[in-house]
């Protein structure tokens, strides 16, 4: 069999921060944190809602907490669960974690609390870190440790080398049973990123880098670890709704000043971009990149769109507009991968032919934690390598142009992203499906493609508004935001392909449709319908009347600044986010516009009086 295109194999210098001599498997992030603890002590290395670290504090706290963590067993193939949000304490526990060999178990305490009591279960987490734990989270059986016990002001930060095959962290992602699944990747696998991706970047040290991402999501590593490295720090951000309403309700902006690199899903950057202007480098990851945002942004700085699954170790290919490329695509793979386009038999097609993406590589992960028939049917013997070296097979579908770079094309199954998260649609409808009065259920992502539509088939006798409300709030329950469906309707049948299968683009319609009924706007005022009518186009949705509330029908944070964006552009008018927040339903939000506007209209008298 030949061999298709793979990525060379040499890889890049570690660049900076990479050691004189080995420390183990993490040696280029320990000899980093020396040097710039060595070279800006009191310069800023961590920014959070909760404070700062320098990079002498930083390391000062990783040491602590490292102790402590020792002093109870932990070690290799230990897992630690993580629950701190985007506190400053969050990056020293996780190197912490690393500097012990030990295994980090990152989790979001936004997640609903049987989503983390069943990551917990299933990681075998020993000991957690965590300043504040959620009401009716179960902790039987493992420890806690609250990160101010480890601090200490001196103390001596000892590295641990842990075996290459050792785990290095679990990352939950969405699951087709209804439950996520754990991706174990090791240290082999983390290594492999410093010295491939992370130090091939080349950033210059100093100043701050954006990290927006969920803590329990790797991307989160990737920001994290990538400005470390290279000596920027690291600013942890609440883009959420719940981080953007405490920003406001804190009086502060909810994106720092002069940030220099920013690491941001699409989304979320065609959301927050206009607060960017000083950032020399920008990475977009986590879902497809439409063309017009990538040149938007690639104008007079350096853009990179980042592609990786997780179960790749964060990033496997990438395409940089420093040297050329179509950032609208997502490049060729990094040093020591092999990015193979194959048909369904495992052969590779021709070149700008559509194929499924397999990736390969030292970077690829153990597998799924506890699922030895998932992992055997995603982590395939890698047939052009031998040698026993695995592949692993994406689901995602790709062409490969004729100067080597992959242009993706979509998924061949039910995984979608959803604001940059990986949901599984079967999970969403295998959730609702567990309610009694639920015949079927089918989910499917609705046209913008930032939320999710949901269709249940109710059982005979059941109260469809009972039923919709009921399927929301487990969903609520049970699921991350992003995979809470914005619509959930009640349907006599779900719409199916001639195979049976249901037919998400029609069934996206029709969750989606007003029938023939007009938006009612009996009563409400011209401010009143120019609100309904951008909310409606924003969420997808029909807008009920002036009382309806922007976040009970749906709206999560991107929606709102899609919302207020369109709606300052509409008007004239300088509406901010937080306006919205504070005035979520159509009538408040009318009246504070309308008085935006006596403001503006009145301000020449006032200035000539």
């Amino acid at each position: 069999m030949t061999a298709p295109h793979t990525a060379p194999a040499s890889a890049p210098s570690m660049g900076p921060g990479a050691p004189a001599g080995g420390r183990g498997a993490l040696s280029p992030l320990f000899a980093a944190l020396d040097r710039w603890t060595r070279e800006r002590p009191d310069e800023t290395a961590v920014s959070a809602a909760d404070g700062a670290l320098t990079w002498a504090e930083l390391t000062a706290r990783t040491a602590g907490i490292a102790a402590a963590l020792a002093d109870g067993g932990a070690g290799p193939e230990t897992a630690v669960g993580l629950l701190l949000g985007r506190s400053r304490e969050s990056v020293p526990a996780l190197l912490a974690v690393w500097s012990l060999g030990a295994t980090a178990v990152p989790l979001d305490a936004g997640h609903p609390v049987e989503r983390l009591g069943h990551v917990l279960r299933d990681a075998e987490v020993s000991v957690l870190v965590a300043a504040d734990v959620p009401d009716g989270l179960d902790l039987t059986g493992i420890r806690t440790l609250h990160p101010a016990r480890g601090h200490c002001a001196d103390g001596a930060l000892a590295v641990t080398v842990p075996g290459p095959g050792t785990c290095a962290y679990v990352i939950y992602t969405s699951g087709t049973t209804g439950r996520p699944k754990g991706v174990e990747v090791t240290y082999r696998g983390l290594l492999d990123t410093f010295t491939g991706a992370l130090a091939g970047l080349g950033l210059t040290p100093g100043g701050l880098g954006l990290n927006a991402v969920s803590p329990a999501f790797d991307g989160w590593l990737w920001c994290t670890l990538l400005y470390l490295v290279h000596g920027q720090g690291v600013a942890l951000v609440d883009l959420s709704l719940a981080g953007l309403r405490d920003a406001v309700a804190e009086g502060r902006e909810a994106l720092p000043a002069g940030l220099r690199t920013a690491c941001l899903t699409p989304s979320l950057l065609a959301a927050h971009g206009d607060r960017l202007d000083s950032a020399e480098v920008v990475v977009v990851a986590g879902e497809a990149c439409p063309a017009a945002l990538a040149e938007r942004f690639a104008r007079g700085r350096r853009l990179l769109n980042v592609y990786g699954p997780t179960e790749v170790t964060i990033a496997a290919t990438w395409a940089d507009s420093e040297r050329g490329d179509d950032v609208s695509a997502i490049g060729r793979p990094l040093p020591d991968y092999r990015a193979y386009v194959l048909d369904d038999e495992l052969r590779p097609v021709p070149q700008g032919s559509e194929g499924e993406l397999y990736l390969g590589g030292p970077a690829v992960a153990r597998g799924y934690r506890r699922r030895p028939g998932l992992t055997a049917s995603r982590f395939l013997p890698d047939p052009f390598q031998g040698g026993g070296t695995r592949m692993y097979r994406t689901g995602d579908l790709v062409v490969r142009r004729a100067g080597g770079e992959l242009e993706y094309r979509g998924r061949r199954d039910d995984q979608v992203k959803i604001r940059g998260h990986r949901i599984e649609l079967g999970e969403v409808e295998r959730i609702a499906a567990e309610l009694p009065e639920v015949v079927a259920a089918a989910c499917c992502p609705l046209s913008s493609g930032q939320t999710l539509g949901l269709a249940v088939v109710a059982a005979p006798g059941t109260d469809p508004v009972t039923l919709a409300g009921r399927v929301t709030d487990r969903c609520r329950k049970l699921l991350p935001e992003a995979a809470v469906p914005a619509v959930v309707r009640v349907l006599g049948r779900v719409p199916t392909l001639t195979t049976g299968k249901a037919d998400r683009e029609a069934l996206a319609r029709e969750l989606t449709s007003t029938g023939e009924q007009p938006v009612p706007t009996a009563g409400a005022t011209v401010r009143e319908r120019e609100v309904m009518a951008v909310w409606a186009e924003v969420l997808e949705l029909e807008v009920p009347g002036p009382q309806a509330d922007f976040f009970e029908l749906g709206g999560h944070s991107l929606a709102a600044a899609r919302a207020v964006a369109e709606l300052r552009r509409r008007t004239g008018l300088r509406l901010t986010l937080g306006k919205l927040l504070a005035r979520p339903t159509v009538s408040d939000l009318a009246a504070e516009l309308d008085r935006l506007a006596s403001a503006d209209a009145s301000a020449p008298a006032a200035e000539g009086a």
